[in-house]
């Protein structure tokens, strides 16, 4: 196995620092599920739910694919989103730059676990990973909803077999894999949102199941995919998602109920009012 170098983001008292850890603003392109450059294809059976874009290249669905959603394809929308992840990327790198010890072992075992928190892979050689399960694991913590993980990934993502696992309340919409190159990914459940941004910023799978996004800087190639874009739903104010994006849109309702309950206030004390002045009527 190529070598794994991980960095997290600790506390002198050696707690997890999960300030540290900044998600990024996606902008326009948080409302797409999938999204591509030169060209997005999708050989079925496979299932996207949720929005695609791709621009100037086409999208190219055959045998299709049930895409649950609309495609933008060279429209506005898609050109404007790949601006916005273009941006995301680089904003995300600057604001997560601080990567600090301890490292984990160069052959990590079957199965481990992250606590939130700016891990860094910065090999030559990229990130791979071999019927692995990586548990996302947010320790039930009071802000646990809210907990982000952002992995760095300076060159290229390989991943068979790899399954990925939300725990301890996580949300898999608080998840962004910033990779440098291209991704590659057979038989593999992946949660979280994947932002190919580097140069060349392609991504492919091989019958896998992703729960999140992919947003790439190049081409998108899926083959018998299983896309929940319920982080994309939620963006559009769609619900069915979890994360901050929920979380924004349920902080959004709470002020309309706030809003609410005033104005059912201040009817109660115009009423009172009314009543008050009708007995001072009488009583003249």
């Amino acid at each position: 196995m190529k070598k794994l170098l991980l960095v997290i983001c600790m506390l002198s008292t050696g707690s997890l620092c999960w300030a540290q850890a900044t998600a990024p603003i996606l902008g326009t392109a948080a409302s797409f599920a999938v999204l591509g450059s030169s060209k997005v294809t999708c050989t079925g059976p496979g299932v996207i739910s949720g929005d695609v874009g791709v621009s100037p290249g086409p999208f190219v669905n055959t045998p299709p694919c049930l895409v649950v959603g609309t495609v933008h394809q060279g429209d506005p929308a898609a050109s404007n989103a790949l601006l916005a992840l273009n941006t995301a990327y680089t904003n995300a790198l600057g604001a997560n730059s601080s990567c600090t010890l301890p490292l984990l072992p160069d052959d990590p075992p079957a199965s481990f676990t992250l606590t939130p928190g700016v891990y860094c892979n910065m090999s030559a050689a990229g990130l791979t990973f071999t019927n692995i399960t990586l548990t996302l694991d947010a320790q039930n913590a009071a802000n646990a909803a809210n907990a982000v993980w952002v992995i760095k990934i300076d060159h290229g993502l390989t991943g068979t077999g790899l399954q990925v696992v939300m725990a301890g309340g996580g949300q898999p919409c608080n998840v962004y894999w910033l990779v440098g190159a291209d991704s590659s990914f057979t038989g593999s459940t992946l949660q979280g949102n994947i932002l190919a941004g580097g140069p060349t910023g392609s991504f492919t799978s091989t019958l896998g199941t992703l729960i999140g996004r992919v947003l790439a800087k190049g081409a998108v190639t899926m083959t018998g995919p299983n896309v929940h874009g319920t982080c994309a739903i939620a963006a559009q104010g769609g619900g069915g998602g979890t994360g901050c994006d929920a979380d924004d849109k349920d902080k959004d309702k709470d002020k309309d109920k706030d809003k609410d309950r005033d104005h059912d206030k201040d009817r109660d004390k115009d009423r009172d009012k009314d009543k008050h002045k009708d007995h001072e009527d009488r009583d003249h």
